[in-house]
């Protein structure tokens, strides 16, 4: 599935102020945790934003499984349909 770019941004908003780092910083392929230093609570808050800006819901298996921003991405798009 092609990565949206509006959500790609958010996404790169989102967690640059969440970690305060750059937003420039943070590729589609960026792992969370190693490549940007997240730590699990740092995820949950995130996501929990995330699903407020968007009015949707991310399951609790799909959480699990979110390891980059482009699967972040994805998780939101699948949510929106």
């Amino acid at each position: 599935m092609a990565i949206d770019n509006v959500i790609l941004e958010k996404v790169q908003e989102v967690v640059a102020e969440q970690l305060g780092i750059a937003k420039d910083t943070i590729k589609i392929e960026s792992s969370i945790i190693e490549d940007l230093g997240a730590d699990s609570l740092d995820v949950i808050e995130m996501l929990m934003t995330l699903e407020d800006e968007y009015g949707i819901t991310i399951p609790d298996e799909e959480i699990s499984n979110v390891k980059t921003i482009g699967q972040v991405c994805n998780v939101i798009q699948q949510c929106k349909k």
